[in-house]
């Protein structure tokens, strides 16, 4: 009876390829809690960061079959980990802050190519995020961050209070911060 505990990444991928289940069982005992400890520190949710790990080798058992490493398992298990966390904050809010943070950024003039997809991504994360609060929450945060209008001049254009646009903008940017809250310190 083989060792799996002697087995290299390579090896082991090829056996989950197969559908050994002990080899899968290995590659779970190798990377379960190096996972859930970097989705830890990315969410500040221990619970949600073991969901997206049980959930990433759920998948991983579900596609063994087709999954073709590009790259190493752990490359791989890492970048499945981050996409579900993408997807896990899609479902979430943001702060003016990272907004401002992503600003502050660009203005930084970093010509990385890897900053400049990385700030890519994360701005087209932000833009998804907006569109998906309601829309007139939506139009009062544009109007507020985009045309830069105060409260009252975002009152006089949506004939609505001053307060109401105060209140409208606040709670989008609650929304926003949990959406997007632990994706700076990825990106970043």
């Amino acid at each position: 009876m083989a060792n799996y505990l002697n087995y290299t990444d390579l090896e082991l991928a090829a056996l989950l390829k197969d559908g050994d289940q002990r080899a899968y069982a290995e590659i779970f005992e190798r990377y379960n809690r190096l996972l859930i400890k970097h989705t830890f520190q990315l969410l500040q949710n221990r619970d949600l960061a073991a969901d997206i790990v049980q959930e990433v080798f759920l998948i991983l058992w579900k596609k063994r079959d087709t999954i073709t490493l590009h790259t190493s398992l752990s490359s791989y298990l890492y970048r499945a980990v981050r996409n579900k966390v993408f997807d896990t904050l899609s479902h979430q809010q943001v702060v003016s802050k990272y907004v401002e943070s992503i600003s502050h950024f660009m203005d930084e003039g970093r010509c990385i190519t890897d900053d400049l997809v990385r700030e890519k991504e994360l701005i087209a994360i932000i833009e998804k995020e907006i569109k998906s609060l309601p829309p007139r929450m939506q139009e009062i945060f544009r109007l507020s961050r985009e045309s830069e209008l105060s409260y009252k001049e975002i009152g006089d254009q949506l004939n609505i209070s001053d307060k109401t646009a105060k209140l409208q903008l606040h709670n989008a940017l609650k929304i926003l911060k949990v959406k997007i809250g632990g994706l700076l310190h990825f990106f970043l």
